[in-house]
């Protein structure tokens, strides 16, 4: 069954719907009130679509709820007035679902699933159920959405919308929150611009009283926006955009062995009606030869272009083609472009073996990505906040993500920015289209045209590059190394890939390579170069010789831990050996994400989604059996990222990590939650354990602990996800994230060899002529190796201060552990405009 429409949620009471964008109600401290969640698809208003998700939550009498409260607990936290939500249909929903009902009865509030999206809300009736923490259990892991949606044309009526306002009223819901795209979340503003109109008319007809009119008087919207297409404007992802970037992904490395037995051309469409988004992204992930986008058409005179690409691709001896393209593709006269023409002009004017590929809803369904639960998570606990901070003067917001931060964005001003790209893209400003979709928009696009076809560089360059890996194998180095590759040599310079890192480096296992010796690399996991973890302070002087033997000037190391401190040390041995005065740039690519000057290490979102479906897979494993705890262990050393955001993102009863110290008393608060637990209808728990979070607390331990607590009530299982964690296909954020740093980090290091080429010699000595490249809160940064160390735990191989820690709150919290409010860090609200739109966030 398909899934579409908007969800609400409400506090105090709420609702749950499919319904777009809503905001119902003020919540306020002190004063219990009502949420309601809807999921509303793409609903635009006047086309109203799928509605109907619902999500509930039910305060314990003293406000506060239950659960054991683990050592560093706080007080109770104060019951919110009644707030509601809403939702969207794609992959990701049941997650914010899940989060906006639990996070709403933390708060002490009862919530509302709203059924059937907006329909659901006019029909009112069972479609308007109040929720309990265990209505949204074992939900996380489930695409389309759980509370169902519906097309409703009677909510584009007044009469439908007072007959809405009728049901919400009932049920005390005056906050709601809404997941969908901007028509149904301009349908919900509408709503909330009406609401007074609609209570006073509903008091004129007598079927409510002045008291009821009174204490619903005004309606909070917040909502979060529900696209595969990540088609609005002011938000880094929408939810279900990476899921469908998933599913796109998965067909076209299929596809891509087929297409090399058998030596075809495949025209791959991909949904994107008004943005090119998904289509540009899995362009750029895959190395597709071909790309149309509905922002920027092709040229006139496209079709010979495109056909001689083809024929010169063919030529060098590949043996496939991928030509992708968005569904709303369009030529500058604004005639549509159809993947049965690009195939026809193909087989036509080439002979080549062509076939078309339409990936249809598949893209919209399946499993959702870690990052899609983890994002929905997030915002639909930003959402509660958010509702219960609102004031009169509070417009109706959206909750977004910018950078790796969540922020609240007033909704009518992305609503226009995203009405401004369309009227752009109508008005054949296709340039000024590009750039409204945002900086990073523009920027994938860009490296798009720079990556796919080679272009001969306008003069040669007097320098030379080397590129190696160093440590453990991460997906996405690969991705990395062919992205610098190829922007090294449209730069002009000459470039030589290094096997077997630092080791291979002082062997003198160098060699040239060229644009194509990178051809095919993206979707390959693992190493291609080959890797070790060897230091450069073992084999120095060998080194320092072929630095000199090659005449390297600028060396590019991708790797983890060993990376940044084997960089580190040649930047120390600069005093003794000159030819060491050289650029240098890490590029972070660990699948533990314990690399300073950096939020996100390559590989670390590919081990998170390996690690959350084995775990997927093991809860469905004791579906059957019940009464059964899991404790699962995962890599990452002494760092507890990927132990915490795989909690989250299975949505986990604990995971013991270093960074967050725990004693046995915890462990006690733990076996007894789990006791508590089996005694509800969710008899199993799954318990995370990073490798070395604790010397003594082992695995072993842990196990051995929890079968002798549990005794009688449930028995335990051990895991150990080992290596599986390192292998795989790169998700699309690695490969994307990986092409883009090879990019960034290679035009830096141009730009510095400029500075400090001085009479036919490079000499750099100063603290940013070596640096790590990295993703620090909302921008991309360079930070020299001499700073970072300062702010090494190197004994434990951690930085300092890490902001996924900021994360553990969140899952403690929806695991139903008690902890104070007081902890939570809410989001700001920030504005769009075309200048905060030209800034680039990230990836």
């Amino acid at each position: 069954m398909e899934h579409r429409g908007q969800g609400i949620w409400g506090l105090g009471t709420w609702g749950t719907w499919d319904m777009g964008t809503w905001d119902m109600g003020h919540m306020g401290y002190g004063t219990r009130r009502t949420r309601g969640i809807l999921d509303m698809g793409d609903m635009g208003y006047g086309d109203m679509r799928d509605t109907g998700h619902m999500g509930t939550a039910m305060p314990q009498q003293d406000g506060t709820v239950g659960g054991p409260l683990p050592a560093g607990g706080g007080p109770p936290v104060e019951p919110p007035q009644c707030r509601s939500l809403s939702r969207l249909r794609s992959a990701g929903m049941n997650a914010a679902v899940r989060a906006v009902t639990r996070m709403g009865i933390y708060v002490g509030a009862k919530v509302f699933l709203i059924y059937e999206g907006y329909e659901g809300l006019v029909e009112g009736g069972d479609n308007i159920k109040q929720a309990t923490w265990l209505s949204v259990s074992n939900i996380i892991q489930l695409g389309g959405t759980v509370i169902g949606s519906a097309r409703c044309k009677a909510f584009t009526t007044r009469e439908g919308r007072l007959r809405a306002a009728r049901n919400l009223v009932e049920h005390g819901i005056t906050n709601l929150c809404v997941i969908g795209g901007d028509g149904s979340l301009t349908g919900a503003d509408i709503f909330r611009a009406e609401w007074g109109g609609l209570l006073d008319e509903l008091l004129r007809d007598g079927q409510i009283s002045e008291e009821v009119a009174k204490a619903n008087g005004r309606l909070n919207i917040v909502g979060l926006v529900g696209s595969i297409d990540n088609d609005f404007c002011g938000t880094d992802m929408t939810i279900g955009t990476d899921s469908a970037l998933h599913r796109i992904m998965e067909v076209i490395d299929a596809i891509t062995t087929t297409a090399q037995s058998h030596q075809r051309t495949f025209v791959l469409e991909v949904m994107g009606r008004h943005c090119g988004y998904l289509a540009l992204v899995s362009g750029l992930a895959s190395g597709a030869d071909w790309l149309f986008i509905p922002e920027s058409p092709p040229e006139d005179g496209w079709e010979d272009m495109m056909c001689e690409r083809l024929g010169e691709t063919r030529s060098r001896g590949s043996r496939l083609n991928i030509i992708i393209i968005a569904e709303g593709a369009i030529d500058r006269n604004g005639k549509p472009i159809s993947s049965n023409y690009v195939k026809d002009l193909v087989v036509q004017r080439l002979g080549f073996d062509t076939r078309v590929t339409v990936l249809g809803h598949v893209q919209r369904g399946g499993t959702p990505s870690a990052f899609d639960r983890v994002l929905s998570s997030k915002m639909g606990m930003e959402a509660v906040m958010a509702l219960l901070e609102a004031t009169p003067d509070t417009p109706a917001c959206v909750v977004s993500l910018s950078g790796n931060q969540s922020v609240r964005l007033p909704l009518m001003e992305c609503v226009q920015v995203t009405k401004d790209v369309q009227k752009a893209m109508d008005e054949k400003r296709f340039e000024e289209a590009i750039q409204l979709r945002g900086r990073s928009f523009e920027n994938n696009w860009n490296i798009y045209k720079m990556l796919a076809h080679q272009k001969p560089a306008q003069e040669k360059s007097p320098f030379s590059l080397a590129i190696l890996n160093v440590g453990a194998p991460a997906a996405g180095m690969n991705a990395a190394v062919r992205s610098a590759v190829r922007i090294s040599i449209c730069q002009g310079h000459t470039v030589y890939a290094v096997n077997d890192g630092f080791e291979g480096l002082a062997k003198g296992q160098i060699r040239e390579v060229g644009w194509h010796d990178v051809a095919g690399w993206l979707g390959r996991g693992g190493s291609m170069l080959g890797t070790k973890r060897t230091l450069p302070k073992t084999c120095m002087e060998k080194i320092v010789e072929n630095v000199r033997k090659f005449n390297i000037q600028a060396l590019l190391v991708i790797g983890g831990f060993e990376a940044y401190e084997g960089v580190l040390q040649l930047v120390e041995a600069r005093g003794q050996y000159e030819e060491l005065c050289i650029i240098m740039c890490v590029i972070p690519a660990t699948i533990s994400n314990n690399v300073p000057g950096t939020d996100f290490s390559l590989g670390s979102d590919t081990a998170v989604n390996a690690a959350m479906e084995s775990c997927d897979r093991i809860k469905q494993s004791a579906s059957g059996t019940k009464r059964r705890v899991f404790i699962v262990e995962t890599m990452g050393g002494y760092c507890g990222y990927l132990s915490t955001v795989t909690g989250i993102a299975v949505g986990a009863d604990a995971a013991y990590v270093y960074e967050d110290p725990f004693t046995i008393h915890d462990l006690k608060a733990n076996v007894e939650h789990l006791t508590d637990k089996m005694k509800t209808d969710i008899q199993r728990g799954l318990v995370l354990r990073n490798e070395k979070c604790h010397e003594h607390y082992t695995t072993e331990f842990l196990y051995n602990l929890y079968s002798s607590e549990g005794k009688g009530i449930f028995d335990c299982r051990i895991n150990v996800l080992g290596h599986l964690q390192q292998g795989g296909a790169p998700t699309p954020f690695d490969r994307n994230y990986g092409t883009k740093l090879g990019v960034k980090a290679v035009l830096w290091m141009s730009e510095k060899l400029q500075e400090v080429y001085r009479k036919g010699r490079v000499f750099a000595n100063s603290a940013d002529s070596a640096c790590v490249i990295g993703l620090r809160k909302k921008v991309v940064a360079f930070s020299p190796v001499t700073e970072l160390k300062k702010v090494t735990d190197f004994e434990h191989r951690l930085p300092q201060e890490q902001w996924w820690l900021n994360l553990r709150l969140m899952l403690k919290m929806l695991a139903n552990y008690q902890i104070s409010l007081t902890e939570y860090i809410s989001g700001k609200m920030e504005h769009v405009t075309r200048r905060t739109l030209s800034i680039e966030k990230g990836f």
